[in-house]
């Protein structure tokens, strides 16, 4: 086996026998234990640099399947390049092991602030994200054949277990980073400063090894140089670190029209709130966005917010579920109803929720809904809690008078990830089934009819496979454009026709019983069309929604 005879210098040969290790140089013992560490310390941190961008692509286009495949496909491609791309360096294994890491370290610590300018200022996310993936991969994919070239210096070891010793330690590695990652990193520092801090420990173990292996040199020069470049790129991450929130608010104001007022990060997504001057407006344009996507306008909302809530509270109405809408738009449409009695709100982040009691700009538009005595709230997946819902109801182990529901509000985000688009499926609406009273009806956003129509009819379908009687019916609300809603009865009795029932409020401003009948027709190129029904296994409402707001 041919192997460095120093570290940076020529290379020299010695026997190895098959099933045996060579001598061990003197104090390899705890060198060993070094180099080993290091390769701890290179597959955590490899790996915590594949989540990140994996996860800074699911918080700006909120694929996570597209996300996570490229990530992971460029990396391993990238990797057995790097490896092949280190030969030529093992003669002097010290120095580019050094090189590589504190190139890692630049790569990765400053991959996300720079992908996510590259999002906000120049709209070229994937190509970049692609080379980032790519550079980082190939600088990984070099570190383990250097630091294998490391330990065979300090003792010449039969390749099989060297590998097997390497390998093992890296997969060690790999686990502490995949658990750090979700558990400690991120709730603590953050995706941006949470990767600066992993390219920090880079630059330790960069230092480390070079002081280690390197003191026992016949110069000095290339320790200091090491150690200087160490210093230098920890200066780097300082600043990056030091200027992150100012970047972050920067780069984040770059993607909205009007000046940010709140953000915050939830457990589960960004919440952003905007305001904007609007001439002749009683009030500002108050803004929520939720991941980037708007949620809705202080402008126009009442006009969503009425067609959404109206047809379905033409009818029985005593308890009413609302599935979403932690803002409380749709809540206070139901509130204005005397005879409704009891009103269940199922939504899954406490923040969104917490905002609409706190925040006065949103406060006001909700009228003050969650204050009143009649709302309770549940904090959880709708899809699970539904389903746990409905088998209480059939098997009749709920509270003392529990009963299905009489109307059911279904005001889900857009279906543009799996996480959604569970929402949208056969199984999930033959739940729903399961929560409504015989009488009652269901209402359920669908999207646009204009800009996505395939995944707007998709809706509708899967409610009639799931066996519900349906009424599509749409409004012009101008901050989402033409916008649809299908109104569902249980099988076996006729569709519903969008109304409004004695009781409803007198000041609506847009839902009128002219503006509902006029509702309820499409024209000729947004009709009904022939296609897949949404389901677990076959989710085509993702399919769809990702097709056709391509460009929008």
């Amino acid at each position: 086996m041919t192997a460095p005879a120093s570290y940076d210098g020529g290379r020299g040969t010695a026997a190895t026998s098959p099933s045996g290790d060579g001598p061990a140089r003197p104090g390899a013992r705890v060198l060993r234990i070094v180099v080993l560490a290091a390769v701890f310390v290179c597959a955590a941190c490899g790996l915590v640099y594949e989540l990140s961008l994996v996860t800074l692509g699911s918080y700006l286009l909120g694929n996570t399947i597209t996300q996570t495949s490229l990530v992971l496909a460029v990396t391993m491609f990238a990797m057995g390049v790097g490896a092949v791309a280190a030969k030529p360096l093992l003669g002097r294994p010290l120095r580019a092991f050094v090189t590589v890491e504190l190139a890692l370290a630049v790569v990765g610590g400053f991959a996300v602030p720079v992908l996510y300018g590259a999002f906000s200022w120049l709209s070229i996310y994937t190509p970049a994200m692609l080379v980032v993936t790519f550079a980082i991969g190939l600088l990984v994919g070099a570190e383990i054949p250097l630091l294998m070239a490391l330990l065979q210096h300090l003792r010449r070891q039969d390749a099989a277990r060297a590998v097997a010793d390497i390998n093992a330690v890296d997969y060690v590695g790999a686990l502490v980073g995949g658990l750090a990652f979700p558990f400690l990193l991120l709730p603590l520092f953050g995706l941006l400063e949470g990767s600066l801090v992993v390219a920090a420990v880079n630059v330790v173990a960069a230092a480390v090894v070079a002081v280690a292996l390197g003191r026992r040199a016949r110069t000095r020069g290339p320790l200091l140089a090491a150690v200087a470049a160490c210093v230098v790129v920890a200066l780097a991450l300082g600043l990056m670190a030091w200027r992150a929130s100012a970047f972050e608010a920067t780069a984040q104001q770059a993607l909205y029209r009007d000046p940010i007022v709140h953000s915050e990060r939830s457990d589960y997504q960004s919440i952003v709130v905007t305001r904007g001057w609007v001439a002749g407006a009683e009030y500002d344009d108050v803004r929520l966005y939720l991941d980037g996507d708007l949620q809705f306008s202080s402008v126009d909302e009442y006009r969503y917010h009425e067609m959404l809530v109206h047809p379905a509270l033409d009818g029985p109405r005593g308890r009413v579920l609302v599935l979403g809408g932690g803002d409380g738009l749709a809540l206070r449409e139901v509130l204005a109803y005397d005879d409704v009695e009891e009103v269940t709100l199922v939504d899954l982040d406490p923040a969104v929720v917490d905002l609409a009691r706190t925040y006065e700009p949103i406060t006001r538009l909700n009228e003050g809904a969650w204050e009143d005595p009649r709302v309770s709230y549940v904090s959880a997946d709708a899809f699970g809690w539904a389903r746990d819902r409905a088998d209480q109801l059939a098997e009749g182990d709920g509270p003392e008078g529990d009963a299905p529901y009489d109307a059911i509000v279904v005001d889900y985000p857009d279906p543009d990830s799996p996480a959604l688009a569970k929402l949208y499926s056969v199984e999930h609406y033959r739940t729903l089934a399961g929560l409504l009273a015989d009488d009652g009806r269901m209402v359920v956003q669908s999207g646009s009819p204009f800009f996505a129509p395939d995944a707007f009819w998709c809706v509708r379908r899967t409610l009639a496979e799931a066996g519900f009687s349906t009424t599509p019916y749409h409004a012009d609300v101008p901050s989402f454009g033409d916008w649809g809603f299908v109104i569902a009865t249980p099988a076996g009795t006729p569709a519903a026709t969008p109304g409004l029932g004695a009781g409803a409020p007198d000041d609506l401003r847009y839902a009128s019983p002219e503006m509902l009948a006029a509702a309820t027709v499409f024209p000729p190129d947004r009709q009904d069309r022939a296609g897949d029904v949404s389901t677990l296994l076959d989710p085509a409402i993702l399919r769809y929604s990702q097709q056709e707001w391509v460009g929008y």
